[in-house]
């Protein structure tokens, strides 16, 4: 909440003298419009999503085991978030070793980074502010 406290001082125009002193308190609270919540909800979750991705990215290309925990949870909830977007290439994967380039994962990555602009986008047409 900011406050701002404003002291007024008049002056008599034939005089020159000060007429008498004002006090103004006036409090103003500024707050984000419902428009600018629901963006930054959007921009939250869609942020979370593309890190899940990433990091699913990052973890094949080093061949993380997948006996570890945190690494098989990574792999299982991005799994959910790359599925639509596989078979769009005809590739979804590329093997060298042990470590895995998954084209579907990058594929997703950018899906789910269009679909985020699409809604602020629809998100700004909606604002009523100027």
């Amino acid at each position: 909440m900011n406050e701002e406290r404003t002291l007024i001082q008049r002056t008599d125009v034939e005089t020159g003298v000060p007429a008498r002193r004002t006090v103004v308190d006036e409090t103003v609270r500024r707050s984000p419009s419902g428009a600018e919540v629901a963006r930054r909800i959007v921009v939250f979750v869609f942020g979370i999503v593309q890190l899940l991705i990433v990091l699913r990215v990052v973890l094949l290309l080093v061949n993380a085991d997948r006996s570890n925990a945190l690494v098989r949870a990574i792999y299982d909830v991005s799994a959910v978030l790359v599925a639509p977007f596989e078979g769009i290439l005809r590739t979804n994967a590329i093997s060298a070793g042990g470590s895995v380039l998954d084209g579907s994962a990058l594929v997703a990555l950018i899906g789910w980074t269009i679909l985020e602009l699409v809604i602020i986008a629809g998100i700004g047409i909606a604002r009523r502010e100027p």
